[in-house]
């Protein structure tokens, strides 16, 4: 039986095929590592992934996962105050605190839950939050959410433009918090937030600063701490929300980082937090694990941010025009939606993964095959990757 809902719903599944901008899921038979098995593909070059510091299939970090398993069991069966909370995830919020340079942290299911949190538990009705304009969107989310539970007032300030910022901070006289909130990369970008700056103008205006690492935790400084250590300032962001679910072995889960009494507040009142059964423990184990394994093993950064530099100057070598950056996202734009998917299909083709990006993930315009380089990859992947690219690019008439 149809009904209007069912109608609308097929008809404009089907003008998403016709547009070519229909997206079709691809099953994965092997763990998530540099190169994979693909359902009806075999093996393919994976380039797509969040597995920055390839420890989804580390030995060691799916032993610990295994190991909480073993000993907490499948589920939390509860939510953290009332019997969710087991001591894998008091270890795991002790080491995600050191990893970032703060006095504490506290777990989320994800990061989105996470980022849901800070705004609407934090701020009144008489307080402000401004949010870059590429942010991602678990923050546009929750800066809607605050808006409408705590009625705080929100605003977005133009991508990196610290004027903009500045200004609209001054303006906020009757503001009794003001917070600022950014990524520290952008994810669709691969660029880095003008960290120093946008903390100098928070300092002149008395503003909270927020900063959501997700793709900065392990990407980012010499050992991986992230945004503040890329830029010398451990110890100096007001607020981290970061992600497990990428670097930190590609699981799932997130985190917020920060002061004692803000984490202890944010237990008290993050309806995120209280409504919903706590991070399985054997995701706290394996997270805890990958954090213990990058703290022993800064290397592995460094091998990512070489495969990054390599894959990005020989994209350019090619032909290509991948966004600038230093981050291991290396965009390839193409303009409409259809080009990218069509790239993606052709790519995958000639075994190598990498999706395409379009409305409504990127602006109108904007679309392109985001790259993802891991420190899993060899140079061969690399090369192999390259040579796909190579291919497809001439095919297409782009290179």
């Amino acid at each position: 039986m149809s009904n209007s809902l069912d109608t609308r719903i097929h008809a404009e599944l089907a003008q998403f095929k016709r547009d070519g901008v229909y997206k079709r899921l691809n099953y994965l038979a092997s763990p998530q590592d540099a190169r994979v098995e693909m359902e009806g593909r075999g093996s393919v070059i994976i380039l797509s992934s969040n597995n920055y510091l390839g420890l989804s299939n580390e030995p060691s970090v799916v032993a610990a996962g295994k190991a909480a398993l073993d000993r907490y069991g499948a589920g939390t069966g509860s939510v953290r105050f009332i019997c969710g909370t087991f001591a894998i995830h008091r270890e795991l919020e002790a080491a995600c605190a050191r990893l970032v340079g703060t006095d504490a942290s506290l777990s989320f299911v994800s990061c989105w839950n996470a980022n849901e949190a800070v705004p609407g538990t934090l701020l009144t009705e008489h307080d402000l939050i401004l949010s870059d304009q590429l942010n991602h969107a678990s923050i546009i989310d929750g800066l809607r959410l605050a808006k409408s539970i705590t009625k705080c007032q929100t605003g977005v300030y133009r991508h990196g433009d610290l004027d903009d910022l500045r200004a609209k901070l001054a303006a906020a006289t009757d503001r009794r918090v003001k917070m600022v909130i950014t990524d520290g990369v952008f994810s669709m970008e691969g660029a880095i937030a003008k960290l120093p700056d946008i903390a100098t103008i928070c300092r002149e205006h008395g503003a909270v600063l927020v900063v959501d690492d997700s793709h900065s935790t392990g990407v980012l400084g010499r050992t991986g701490r992230g945004t503040a250590e890329h830029f010398g300032m451990v110890g100096q962001v007001d607020i981290i929300t970061s992600t497990l679910g990428k670097a930190l072995g590609g699981a799932a889960g997130g985190f917020v980082a920060g002061s004692a009494a803000l984490c202890d507040y944010l237990t008290q009142r993050a309806r995120p937090q209280l409504f919903s059964n706590a991070l399985p423990a054997t995701v706290a184990g394996s997270a805890l694990a990958s954090i213990e394994f990058l703290e022993a093993h800064p290397e592995r950064v460094t091998r990512l941010r070489e495969n990054a530099t390599y894959f990005r100057e020989q994209l350019l070598g090619l032909g290509f025009a991948p966004l600038a950056g230093e981050t291991p996202i290396i965009p390839v734009i193409l303009g409409e939606t259809s080009a990218a998917i069509r790239m993606s299909d052709m790519l995958l083709d000639e075994g190598v993964f990498v999706t395409g990006f379009g409305f409504p993930v990127v602006p109108q315009g904007q679309a392109r095959v985001r790259c993802q380089v891991s420190a899993a990859h060899t140079r061969a992947d690399l090369d192999e990757a390259l040579a796909a690219f190579k291919k497809v690019g001439t095919k297409l008439g782009l290179i």
